[in-house]
């Protein structure tokens, strides 16, 4: 009887872990058993292996082969354990001698003529098996990766096992050109000065962002540059947008915040994630992590996907409770969303035939509480003629980068040591012990407070003023500064103006 153990990595929610895949071959007659709550896709890994085997010259042992995967009480997904137990096979067959596989972990699928292939979350796995002496994973999935030390990449079978021999370095990334377009520029936006401030201020602050216009009047041209106002992401901001696209099969934008802009008929399971057996899939609120949702005709977004907004627009995180996975998703984004006036688009002209009640009816499908998370609302209207042919451009998202930036330097500094970094992030009880604005400006509040029916409303409204604080070089927020964050978060609802 021989043994072998080989160390490979499952995906859990946008986590990794390690498996531990021991391999016994023992006398008795032919025969493959994998145990250890594989799913369908692992326990196919044998066939997979057989052939890879042969592929390089190999046999199969021709006796009792026991595939056991540890923790045997934790269900095992993916073609990612295909390379350790082809690996832990050679070992406890004798055909691969003289290594050490106890602080080396393996990750990738095979193909029948021995070829490495790109699994699904692989730089989850990196992550996951940070700390060991090696970790070999498909050539491919090397780009994706990015630089992180003791990674080696193999094209097949045979690659894998020359690395274990230490005959050969591995393959080296190439990174390949990505046809990406230009971001979006400020400079196309003609006119709107008000909303290009706001869009500045929900930069610089993290704040979600309500516009409502008729149709064809800007609201989608400027949510779709509200990224290109935002700042580069940091390292770790980056790796985490790009373990979530991993899981998603979607290659990242690198340092770039994410646009998500789901079509307003999607389901409530492809706006927060779905999960089979125990795979986990993340929706558009999830893959919007760190950037910006964008969500145009937001009245027609079915009422169970609009109420799904309240979690991550609060914890920054979504929960999935399912039969196979339960846990949380990173969704910390900031939302923008879109409406029309009315349900024809033409309120206020001659061509609007939409009674009050339907107006009502169609402001209704935005909740109150909804609503009232939104900091910035902005009505839009139609740009003076003068500003539509004026030759000269508008400012641009790269000058506009420049203010957000430094805005967030200053926040970044006084936030130092702190969980959040960002104004829209700051806890309300923390907002109103360390975090009031000058004697005018607490003053202005107060009045705010004593004619408001709920506290979030000054709450958010304080957030704001420190953004424009921020904005001004404020050291805290003055009387103009919090009448200025009052205008712009506007009424109720835009309907109502």
């Amino acid at each position: 009887m021989a043994l072998a153990r080989a160390i490979g990595v499952v995906l859990s929610g946008v986590c990794g872990s390690l498996v531990r895949v021991e391999v016994e071959v023992s006398s008795g007659l032919p025969s493959v058993g994998v145990v250890g709550l594989p799913d369908t896709s692992v326990g196919e890994a044998r066939w997979r292996a057989r052939s890879a085997l042969t592929s390089i010259g190999a046999t199969w042992p021709a006796q009792r082969v026991t595939v056991s995967l540890a923790p045997a009480e934790v269900r095992k997904v993916g073609a990612g354990l295909d390379l350790p137990i082809a690996i832990a096979v050679l070992v406890a067959s004798e055909q691969l001698t003289g290594i050490h596989l106890d602080h080396t972990v393996l990750l990738g699928e095979l193909g029948l003529d021995g070829s490495l292939r790109p699994v699904r979350g692989a730089l989850a796995g990196v992550l996951a098996a940070h700390g060991s002496d090696r970790i070999i994973v498909p050539a491919a999935s090397l780009d994706e990766i990015g630089s992180i030390p003791a990674v080696f990449g193999a094209h097949d079978l045979r690659e894998a096992v020359a690395i274990l021999r230490g005959e050969s370095a591995g393959a080296s990334p190439v990174f390949r050109a990505q046809v990406d377009p230009e971001r979006p520029d400020l400079a196309d936006v003609r006119g709107h000065t008000h909303a290009r401030h706001c869009l500045e201020i929900a930069a610089a602050g993290g704040h979600h962002l309500a516009m409502v216009g008729a149709p064809g009047i800007g609201k989608t041209l400027l949510a779709e540059r509200l990224a290109s106002v935002m700042p580069d992401l940091d390292h770790d901001a980056a790796r985490e947008v790009a373990v979530v696209h991993s899981l998603a099969d979607r290659p990242s934008r690198g340092a770039q915040p994410p646009f998500e802009a789901p079509h307003h008929s999607a389901s409530t399971s492809a706006l927060i994630g779905t999960v089979v057996g125990a795979r986990v899939t993340p929706g558009a609120f999830v893959l919007a992590h760190r950037g910006v949702l964008f969500m145009d005709e937001a009245p027609e977004f079915a009422r169970p996907c609009l109420e799904a907004l309240r979690q991550p627009l609060e914890s920054g995180v979504v929960s999935l409770h399912r039969s196979g996975w339960s846990g949380t998703l990173p969704s910390a984004f900031q939302l923008v969303l879109a409406a029309n006036p009315c349900p024809c688009g033409m309120r206020g002209t001659t061509e609007c035939s939409c009674p009050p009640a339907a107006v009502r009816r169609y402001a209704a499908r935005l909740s109150g509480p909804l609503m009232d998370r939104i900091d910035i609302r902005v009505g839009l209207s139609r740009p003076l003629e003068v500003e539509l042919r004026d030759p000269e451009p508008a400012e641009s998202s790269s000058r506009v980068r420049e203010r957000v930036t430094s805005a967030r330097d200053r926040a970044a500094r006084r936030f130092a040591g702190m969980p959040w970094q960002l104004n829209a992030r700051i806890p309300a009880g923390e907002l109103r012990r360390s975090y009031a604005p000058d004697h005018a400006g607490s003053q202005l509040l107060a009045d705010v407070e004593r004619q408001s029916r709920n506290l979030r409303g000054p709450d958010r409204i304080l957030r704001v003023a420190w953004t424009l604080a921020d904005l001004h070089g404020h050291d805290r927020p003055t009387r103009d500064d919090v009448a200025h964050a009052l205008g712009v978060r506007g009424v109720a609802t835009p309907w109502a103006a």
